[in-house]
């Protein structure tokens, strides 16, 4: 029987990310360091695939800095921790290695050097992140005030309107962002906003694929976990820049097949905590239902590169 023809366009860039690498090598390292268990406060990214062969290595996620014993390592999630976390850590003597992606870092650091000048922080970001928590947790209780929508910058109450800034979290819809900021600035005109762009640069590339990709295509799959704030993102960018059909899937088996059922062309890209096998997962699956054409769509080149802390650092 002859296969449908389907174009399959591929989003690049997709997947990892620089951040997400990073903190991968780190839990791998220090299981190679250290040996098993390995603690780790946190998914160390959102991507049950990652977390599952990790488990399988000798890693044990734990949600909470009290479910882990004083004697053995722990790792800190890319999505960083507040302050208070690596407190009790070094209070209880414990070895730790922090994998907060550098861009998250940055943030917390902006947040920081604000609170010095006596600013009051807006977070733009979604309550009970991980990231958002993290953020939120680098400066005492009602230091910073979450906002999630434009309607919360109508609501928020602040100290002093003359004594605001804001950050956001990295990984949110930049079109969404825009709107958040514009409204914030509108209402408090003299809020200090970060020196460079706080969405990091893979969210934004992921997000102009998609934006790039998604007219062309009749539906389109986003591989990535339903925890994963910037596979969720990707999703909906599709949605609105054109595409008719936009689905977040895990991995292969998650794919509606009855939704697709007719289309002569789809889209795929994956969040930045997906990995390529996941991806190449999702291509196969096609290419066993339909005579597969494949088309890449590229609006970017990334070759960042986060080193790893020295303490893990291996001798060659």
């Amino acid at each position: 029987m002859t296969k449908p023809p389907l174009t399959l366009y591929l989003a690049a860039p997709r997947g990892f990310c620089a951040g997400v690498d990073r903190a991968i090598k780190i839990v791998e390292m220090a299981l190679q360091k250290w040996g098993p268990p390995v603690y780790v406060r946190h998914e160390i990214v959102h991507n049950k695939y990652v977390v599952d062969d990790l488990r399988a290595k000798g890693a044990v996620f734990v949600e909470e800095l009290d479910e882990c014993p004083d004697d053995r390592p722990v790792i800190f999630s890319a999505h960083g921790v507040p302050k208070a976390v690596p407190a009790e850590a070094a209070r209880r003597e414990m070895l730790f290695v922090d994998a907060t992606c550098p861009l998250v870092s940055k943030v917390h650091i902006e947040a920081a050097r604000h609170h010095e000048n006596g600013l009051q922080m807006i977070m733009i970001g979604h309550a009970g992140h991980p990231e958002t928590v993290g953020t939120m947790g680098q400066l005492p209780e009602g230091e910073v005030l979450l906002v999630e929508t434009v309607e919360d910058v109508a609501s928020v109450r602040v100290r002093d309107p003359e004594r605001l800034a804001f950050v956001t979290q990295t990984t949110l819809s930049v079109d969404d962002t825009a709107d958040i900021v514009r409204a914030l600035q509108a209402r408090f005109p003299a809020i200090v906003g970060p020196h460079k762009e706080d969405i990091c640069y893979a969210t934004t590339n992921r997000q102009e694929a998609v934006k790039a990709m998604a007219p062309l295509a009749d539906a389109m799959l986003v591989v990535g976990a339903p925890n994963s704030s910037n596979s969720k993102r990707l999703v909906e960018v599709g949605a609105r820049a054109g595409c008719g059909y936009a689905q977040l899937v895990q991995r292969a088996d998650d794919i509606d097949w009855r939704a697709l059922d007719g289309i002569s062309s789809i889209g795929v890209t994956a969040g930045a905590s997906a990995p390529e096998v996941l991806i190449n997962e999702v291509i196969d699956a096609f290419r066993a239902k339909y005579s597969v054409t494949v088309e890449m769509v590229e609006t970017a080149v990334e070759n960042v590169e986060f080193k790893v802390p020295r303490v893990l650092r291996v001798p060659a």
